[in-house]
């Protein structure tokens, strides 16, 4: 079965635009546009059909939409992270029957597409939404009850028929939205997972190479270039199936350009007591994740968030804590050595960011000048960090380093960090090039500079003290 791909009313025109394209840094595991500037994905997992897009099926409300886009833009968004058809509701799939695409949801994309050329925000696309259609799929157009090729999800990966109508729908996307700057890379396959092959990851290698050599192929035919790809994994499988083979397709497959990992650490991330253990454990994390890439490839998380503690547990997080948890998540995923802070699911009720998140990720966004990404060129220094009385994310080469301070214990009954009382640090940060070196101390939560230091490495190590910290502070180091 393929896609219709000819209907003359469906089809547009397919040349560049002008937002312009991202692409790997040449020189360092992070992103740039044509011009080589650094570009960095601030954002969050959306969905076609919660509350801030959901004006734009059928066009209820594209100027709500467009609205709320420009406010994103504002508060220092770049990135959306969307699937094509999101099918936790019956009347989103992108085909109905299989391999019939539904004009309804074609629109929806052209517009918001549209949206994000004008205002410059660039989506990260993923085609099929793999938790709803295996939960729902008693009504999935690809079931074979429906007329569609596949008995049982299960086969997902399996299935010839199957695996024809992923690409197909991918062609269809490379076609209509692919020459627009507002798609910054291709998920190609959204948690893939040995479930969706009879619980097994021996074919994740080939499927991946199958999509992406589709994917990359018909780019480069229609536009002298491609989009950057990705494959995302559910990262505590990574520990429950450690028997399996899937570091290799998901940290080192060579047709990818960047990692992806859905980080839902058990516990501490997932159902979180208190704001400082998940940020612990997402520096972890992607330590553990730059430790598997062989070839200075960027890594960032694509999920995150109270999954345990929203869907099961059926518990949304108070506001004021959920605040600080994801500021603090944010800032250990970026100062561990992901690009940007990671991308939440929101796991809350109504299912949106609250204002508070959104002031993080501006305060977040202004910090990044401060760092040269295109030649930082990055390792994980987590634990050769030493501060005395706070925990360390971090992460340098011999020019630059990036840290985030937060304090030991020091934590209110509520599990957020105390901020009536300061003190200073001495911070110890190895690999420098001997040189001088300019310290800048930001506010995470305001988004300001709280200090600036000068400081001298010696023998491949910089020392220097900071002011007091009531809580948290970041530091971008460049030698000056």
């Amino acid at each position: 079965m393929l896609l219709d791909i000819t209907n003359r009313e469906e089809r547009q025109d397919a040349a560049q635009r002008p937002l312009q394209w991202i692409s790997v840094a040449p020189d360092a595991p992070y992103f740039v546009d044509e011009d080589g500037a650094p570009w960095t994905p601030i954002g969050q997992n959306d969905a076609i059909t919660w509350p801030e897009l959901q004006g734009l099926f059928r066009r209820r409300d594209l100027p709500a939409v467009e609205r709320h886009l420009h406010w994103l833009k504002a508060h220092g968004v770049t990135c959306l992270r969307l699937m094509m058809e999101y099918a936790q509701v019956r009347h989103r799939y992108f085909e109905r029957p299989a391999g019939r695409v539904v004009p309804d949801m074609v629109r929806l994309w052209d517009d918001l597409f549209a949206m994000c050329e004008r205002i410059g925000l660039r989506i990260l696309l993923t085609p099929v939404d793999t938790f709803w259609t295996w939960l729902h799929w008693r009504w999935h157009p690809w079931n074979k009850a429906n007329g569609g090729p596949l008995d049982r999800p299960s086969r997902l990966l399996l299935c010839g028929e199957t695996r024809a109508l992923i690409k197909a729908r991918l062609e269809y996307a490379v076609r209509r939205w692919g020459g627009s700057g507002a798609l910054f890379a291709w998920d190609l396959w959204n948690e893939i997972h040995p479930a969706q092959a009879e619980e097994s990851a021996d074919n994740f290698g080939e499927f991946i190479h199958d999509l992406s050599h589709h994917v990359r192929t018909l780019e480069v035919q229609l536009y002298g270039r491609s989009h950057p790809q990705t494959v995302s994994l559910f990262g505590p499988e990574l520990i429950l199936r450690a028997h399996m083979p899937m570091r290799e397709p998901i940290f080192r497959h060579p047709d990818l350009d960047f990692c992806n990992l859905h980080v839902y650490g058990t516990g501490a991330i997932d159902n979180p007591r208190d704001t400082v253990r998940p940020a612990l454990a997402m520096a972890r994390e992607v330590r553990m994740c730059l430790s598997e890439i062989t070839d200075q490839r960027p890594f960032f998380d694509s999920e995150h968030g109270p999954i345990h503690a929203f869907k099961d547990r059926k518990r949304t997080l108070p506001d004021a804590f959920d605040d600080e948890y994801f500021r603090h998540m944010s800032w250990a995923h970026l100062a561990a050595g992901g690009a940007g802070g990671g991308m939440r699911w929101p796991n809350r009720h109504p299912h949106v960011l609250t204002l508070g998140m959104r002031e993080a990720q501006r305060a977040m966004s202004l910090f990044l000048p401060l760092i040269d990404w295109t030649r930082f060129r990055r390792r994980n220094l987590n634990e050769e960090t030493k501060a005395t009385g706070f925990h360390v994310a971090a992460c340098g080469d011999e020019h630059q380093a990036l840290v985030w301070l937060i304090r030991r214990g020091n934590r209110a009954d509520d599990g957020r960090v105390r901020t009536d009382s300061a003190r200073a640090a001495s911070v110890e940060v190895p690999g420098l090039a001997d040189g001088r070196y300019k310290v800048t101390g930001w506010e995470t939560a305001a988004g300001t500079i709280a200090e600036t230091i000068e400081a001298e490495a010696r023998q491949g190590l910089l020392r220097f003290t900071t002011a007091p910290i009531p809580a948290d502070r970041a530091f971008a180091i460049r030698r000056v």
